[in-house]
């Protein structure tokens, strides 16, 4: 038990900057208070007694405004990061080293007993603030899911999921920020530059429409040299190095990130 208390305090050390000391995080972060008091939670539910279980994850949820259900499974150097509003389902599972940030929902969409109703939160996770995460899947190893994202479907291992419904995208991170993210072990908030697909795609059109006001300009400069007397130079030295001569716009890359 003081083992994996003393694994948490280091795990909230190591991740949050605002963490000054132990003493700080033993009295003052309560998803540090929401973790212990789920472990013997946990252990009533698994011992049988589920009255004293619930009522042990009442207290909790009281206590630190966090509802984690007994039957919940929870790994180890887990961070509740504020923790306010946070709800993990009964059948919920988060794997360990995973990040969960405020206002987040691990739910369910069936109402059958006994089934797996609840995510999977693979190894590394981190879900920002807001996220619902909705369904039995999982979660890979490594993912993040953005903020206020509604995921309703797995996601692979370090892929990142964002929006309303989610969609999932490769990470496209910014080289300094995970090369800071690298070092702490986790990135804050789950969110990158590169995140959102719709602004990807948008700024794919941006650029293309940009390459095809130059590749017009282009023409127009080899038709004024043709116009000007130069018909009789080929149509290969009339035409600009930097002029494209295929299609490259790419449609489907587009698509894919946008679905």
């Amino acid at each position: 038990m003081f083992d994996r208390l003393r694994e948490d305090i280091a795990c909230i050390l190591e991740r949050d900057p605002a963490a000054r000391s132990t003493w700080e995080v033993l009295t003052c972060y309560p998803g540090l208070h929401a973790l212990v008091l789920h472990r013997v939670a946990h252990g009533c539910w698994r011992r049988g007694w589920r009255w004293l279980g619930r009522f042990v994850s009442n207290l909790a949820r009281w206590l630190t405004g966090i509802e984690i259900h007994p039957g919940a499974t929870i790994g180890r150097r887990v961070f509740i990061d504020h923790g306010m509003g946070i709800v993990i389902g009964e059948t919920a599972e988060v794997g360990d080293e995973c990040t969960i940030y405020q206002g987040v929902t691990l739910g369910g969409t069936s109402l059958y007993k006994g089934q797996k109703r609840h995510p999977t939160l693979g190894r590394g996770v981190v879900v920002s603030a807001g996220a619902k995460v909705l369904g039995g899947f999982t979660v890979g190893d490594g993912a993040r899911v953005g903020s206020n994202a509604v995921l309703l479907k797995p996601v692979p291992p370090g892929a990142t999921a964002v929006g309303i419904p989610a969609r999932i995208i490769e990470a496209q991170a910014d080289a300094a920020r995970e090369a800071a993210s690298a070092r702490m072990g986790f990135s804050a908030y789950g969110v990158t530059q590169g995140d959102d697909p719709v602004s990807l795609a948008m700024k794919g059109l941006i650029d293309n429409a940009a390459s095809h006001e130059h590749q017009i300009a282009l023409l127009w400069q080899a038709i004024e040299r043709l116009s000007a007397g130069a018909r009789e130079l080929p149509l290969a030295e009339c035409v600009p190095q930097d002029a494209h001569t295929t299609e490259q716009f790419d449609a489907d890359e587009l698509n894919r990130l946008v679905k």
